[in-house]
């Protein structure tokens, strides 16, 4: 092999580096994937002449198949036991469930380049970056297949995780016994679906058809100071993400089983952060009825622009109630502002009073979220700014691009990913073997 790759070297040589470095690259993977065919081909799996198979029947030893396996050093094949149950008139390889690849084509190694590269751009994207970066030729259509699967395995794992019946999760503290502030932020936004997707479903389109799906999203971070002028300050790669289509029911315990993860139950102040919409407030209440509950402020400042809007409709001359309304906004005095808005309605058109009333229950209801001259002097984010990005990097960057349409499960699996990602346990996914089921020799 290595005088093969010198003669390749060598015809390459002189000034062209481009074409010696990628000479040595495809031998060093050749060199790799053959090295690595040998250790995993050391063992067969064989477990002798019969085995429990996964329901709990006998199997018997029949054979040596062999098998194309795709890695992150080119592909390889192994040859592998393989054993056949007549009560499930099936066959299993023990060695593939070692290495977590039933039913699959790629190693865990291949299949962690394939996740965050189609995590991070469009399939065909990604396969030009993995032939480009690593050498290797998967296919567009071959790596949506890996990648959304991964996705959705990694988000049923989370589910598990979530289930009500564990009450204990490992929780990450940063070493700190105690946290000051944990923030849980939480928000929505549309991802454009086929049609089928969508279907029986309303929108907000002239046909009263949806287009889109919600897909939910929640950052969790902490905060531990404020700088010299009393802001607060978000503590440095404390942010993680937990994201899904699922609905609120199912979304909120996702939610609470990260925060317990990542140490709620040892957090002095539990903050929750939404732009007022109530799925966000009722997952507040049920989850976490000790935190304080805090509507983003620039979501209020816009409804209380469309509010004047609609009182200077009916009244062009009132100059300064804006003003006056935002300042009462800033101080959390929200009962002055309704009371300043319900002083006008008298003198408004029938049709403008109606709307600015129906505007008004969006103040009065969420009057004890939007408490902001105290949670400013407690030192508290009063922004949902953390989520709103994360909003646009982790669903808008990938699933909202010109052109795409998603269905559920391909959807679910990006996202995952992409969350993931976003809270630095990526690596985590292809440490569980999915759907992988040990086997037990039968004594003789």
């Amino acid at each position: 092999m290595c005088s093969r790759l010198t003669a390749d070297l060598e015809q390459s040589s002189g000034v062209d580096v481009l074409a010696c470095e990628d000479v040595i690259r495809a031998g060093m993977a050749s060199i790799g994937a053959d090295m690595l065919e040998r250790f995993l081909g050391a063992d067969r799996g064989y477990r002798g002449p019969v085995l429990v198979c996964p329901a709990g029947h006998s199997a018997r030893f029949v054979g040596y198949r062999g098998k194309h396996v795709h890695t992150a050093l080119g592909p390889i094949r192994l040859h592998r036991a393989y054993y056949h149950c007549v009560g499930c008139r099936a066959g299993f390889v023990p060695r593939d469930v070692d290495l977590a690849l039933v039913g699959r084509f790629a190693t865990p190694g291949l299949r962690k380049m394939i996740a965050v590269t189609a995590a991070a751009v469009p399939f065909a994207a990604a396969d030009r970056l993995i032939g480009v970066l690593a050498g290797l030729q998967i296919g567009a259509k071959r790596i949506e297949r890996v990648a959304e699967a991964d996705g959705r395995d990694t988000a049923q794992h989370l589910h598990r995780l979530a289930d009500p019946a564990i009450t204990h999760l490992p929780a990450t503290t940063n070493g700190q016994v105690d946290q000051e502030i944990m923030y849980i932020a939480i928000d929505g936004t549309g991802v454009p679906m086929v049609a089928a997707a969508t279907r029986d479903r309303t929108g907000k389109h002239p046909d009263r058809r949806a287009r889109t799906r919600e897909a939910k999203l929640a950052a969790i971070f902490t905060q531990t100071c404020c700088d010299a002028d009393g802001y607060p300050i978000r503590d440095p790669e404390s942010t993680t993400y937990t994201a899904t289509f699922d609905p609120a029911a199912d979304f909120g315990p996702l939610v609470a089983a990260e925060a317990r993860r990542r140490g709620s139950n040892h957090t002095r102040q539990l903050v929750v952060l939404g732009d007022g919409a109530p799925w966000i407030w009722n997952l507040a209440t049920r989850h976490w009825p000790e935190a304080t509950p805090i509507v983003d402020i620039y979501h209020a400042r816009e409804h209380l622009h469309d509010l004047a809007t609609i009182i200077t409709t009916g009244l062009p001359d009132t100059h300064g109630w804006l003003d006056a309304r935002l300042t009462d906004l800033d101080n959390g005095d929200i009962e002055s502002l309704v009371h300043h808005t319900e002083d006008l309605l008298d003198q408004l058109p029938a049709d403008t009073a109606a709307a600015a009333k129906a505007a008004l229950p969006y103040f009065t209801t969420n009057a004890h979220r939007m408490r902001y001259d105290y949670f400013r002097s407690h030192g508290f984010f009063i922004g949902s700014g953390v989520i709103e990005a994360g909003c646009k990097s982790l669903a808008g960057a990938r699933l909202k691009l010109s052109g795409m349409h998603w269905n559920i499960p391909g959807a679910t699996g990006i996202l995952t990913l992409r969350a993931e990602h976003a809270s630095n346990r990526l690596d985590t996914i292809w440490t569980h073997h999915h759907n992988q089921t040990p086997t037990t020799p039968i004594s003789a």
